[in-house]
């Protein structure tokens, strides 16, 4: 990818300037902690490991994970654990509720682990938390990251019911790689996935990609196509970082003038929203992807 920067993999945590964060700090950031804690809660902000962490909790905002904090999925990028969930917490949705409600949230994200060990693919529990924040928050709005849920129509039919604003599903990469990138998951199938819940009558949908995996920049923008074919309204583009040593090298990192460059192809390909660069994740300024 032209304007990147190679890195070889015993020298790519040494991230250039760019990828300089500020270390938590404030007394909204405490007070978002101590929610959290208090209410038992995961955030895909604390096992993904976001670099935008201190800046969202400062401002009173973090993306809730339901359905547990172990994944059935063992994708090669993501540092939420794998193995053997436990058992559904049907408690859950009011606790998060309830902590969105106690935050002052205005715009919630929602995120899962994989629940592929479920009949119903956690979906049940998604319609309850979805639910549970417009009975308990109800001037709350709401984005739901949701799994693929292997493109079962019946199991996306219960998010499409529950309507929240936005319903998101990250495409992560390219065609080339998704076999490596997502070991049990199918490029066509998200793609699938996201057409047939905007076809349902979705009013918003995103998707993300990740950027530094071994890409080009060609491919890129192909993915991007098949987005807008899918008629997607959103989509966000992130520098990958290796969370750890077990997980996929950084293969470049990605300079913050192909990100512009990307973003300008995507606004011309006529996505409605376009947030793109090094430190961007699928969550970040999410409160603006629903005006």
């Amino acid at each position: 990818m032209s304007d990147s920067i190679k890195v070889p993999e015993k020298t790519a945590n040494r991230k250039p300037k760019w990828l300089r964060v500020k270390l938590p700090t404030g007394e909204k950031y405490k007070e978002v902690r101590s929610l959290v804690d208090t209410y038992q809660l995961h955030t895909i902000c604390e096992s993904g490991h976001c670099p935008n962490m201190g800046e969202c909790w400062g401002e009173g905002t973090a993306t809730f994970m339901i359905l547990g904090n172990i994944c059935t999925r063992s994708c090669g990028f993501c540092n939420v654990a794998t193995g053997r969930p436990l058992p559904v917490d049907w408690d859950e949705p009011d606790r998060v509720a309830q902590s969105i409600l106690r935050m002052k949230v205005k715009h919630a994200v929602i995120t899962s682990v994989d629940r592929d060990d479920l009949a119903d693919g956690g979906s049940i529990l998604w319609t309850e938390t979805i639910q549970a924040i417009r009975r308990i928050s109800p001037l709350t709005t709401m984005e739901t990251l949701i799994p693929d849920f292997k493109a079962n129509t019946d199991q996306l039919d219960r998010i499409i019911a529950a309507k929240p604003e936005i319903i998101s599903h990250n495409l992560e990469t390219v065609r080339r790689l998704t076999r490596q990138v997502r070991i049990q998951a199918q490029y066509d199938r998200s793609l699938e996935t996201l057409t047939y819940l905007k076809a349902q009558g979705t009013w918003r949908t995103k998707s993300g990609i990740m950027l530094g995996l071994g890409e080009t920049e060609e491919e890129v923008l192909e993915s991007m196509m098949d987005l807008r074919k899918a008629n997607v309204d959103v989509v966000t583009m992130g520098q990958y970082l290796q969370p750890t040593p077990k997980h996929l090298p950084v293969k470049e990192f990605v300079h913050p003038d192909v990100f512009n460059r990307l973003a300008e192809a995507a606004k011309n390909m006529g996505f409605i929203h376009v947030e793109s660069g090094p430190l961007v994740r699928s969550s970040y300024h999410a409160e603006k992807h629903i005006r």
